[in-house]
C-alpha cells in the first residue's frame, strides 16, 4: 500500500482511498467535494492538543512526541483503518495552510509502520 499526504483544498484530485485525518470538517468544502471514502477523526489529534500545538512550528518537535503517544492508544482502530484500505493507494487529507507542519506527515509515518 502507497500511502500519500494531500491538502483537500488543492485543485488536483488525487485518486486512491480518499481518507479525512481532521478530526473537524474543512470549511467551505461539501461532502460531494470531498468525495471521501473515510473520516478517521479517531486517528487526527485530540481537540486538546490540536488547540495546544496551534500550528506553531516551534512546537513542532513536542507536537510529534505527543501525537505519536496518542495514536499508540488507538493501534488497534489504526490496524482496522489499514484493513479496509486493502491494497489501494491510501490518500490521507488535511485542510491545514502549513503543509510542511501538517499533524498528517506524522500520521503516514505511523501508519507506515504498522503495515
Amino acid at each position: 500500500m502507497d500511502i500519500k499526504i494531500h491538502r483537500i483544498y488543492d485543485d488536483d484530485v488525487l485518486q486512491g482511498y480518499r481518507v479525512l485525518a481532521d478530526r473537524l470538517w474543512p470549511r467551505g468544502i461539501s461532502k460531494e467535494e470531498a468525495d471521501l471514502d473515510a473520516h478517521w477523526k479517531d486517528l487526527a489529534p485530540s481537540s486538546d492538543l490540536r488547540k495546544w500545538f496551534d500550528h506553531d512550528p516551534d512546537k513542532w518537535g513536542d507536537f510529534r512526541k505527543k501525537y505519536l503517544g496518542e495514536l499508540e492508544t488507538h493501534e488497534k482502530e489504526a490496524k482496522e483503518h489499514l484493513e479496509e484500505v486493502g491494497q489501494k493507494t491510501l490518500i490521507l487529507l488535511y485542510g491545514a495552510k502549513d503543509k510542511k507542519h501538517s499533524h498528517a506527515h506524522i500520521l503516514k509515518e505511523y501508519l507506515e509502520k504498522l503495515k
